[in-house]
């Protein structure tokens, strides 16, 4: 690690099945981003948290998770859920301007520098993590 590196960090909220969760999962994301001196990727990063955890919370039945890491001046933030089926594939932003929902993983293509998912399995759980992430150097 170059020594101007800030060391890394990570932290994770776990969340019921609420649609609640959302704000209190984007609250808590501005808050580690202004303690860790990050404050101006708060809002891109509030929008991607709250269309993650949203998806996460809306179309799965279990619990899920914000996971939010900071490492070589790339921030990732992540949204766990126990559904291991993937994520519809996002579609054109443009084409989705008018439509109420379907959005969610146009925006998170369209405001992240990189984005995917992978299923998980742990300790006989299964599930997916959704994430993206954004240049915090």
């Amino acid at each position: 690690m170059p020594e101007n590196e800030p060391p890394a960090w990570g932290y994770t909220l776990y969340i019921p099945n609420d649609l609640r969760a959302v704000t209190v999962a984007r609250r808590t994301l501005r808050l580690i981003l202004t303690m860790h001196g990050l404050i101006r990727l708060t809002d891109t990063a509030e929008l991607l948290a709250a269309e993650l955890v949203s998806n996460a919370v809306r179309h799965t039945k279990g619990p899920a998770a914000l996971r939010v890491r900071r490492s070589a001046g790339v921030l990732r933030i992540g949204a766990w859920d126990a559904d291991p089926e993937p994520p519809e594939p996002p579609g054109e932003l443009d084409l989705l301007r008018e439509a109420e929902e379907g959005r969610g993983l146009a925006l998170v293509k369209a405001c992240a520098d990189l984005w995917g998912w992978q299923p998980l399995a742990r300790h006989g759980s299964r599930g997916k993590y959704v994430w993206c992430e954004l240049a915090a150097a």
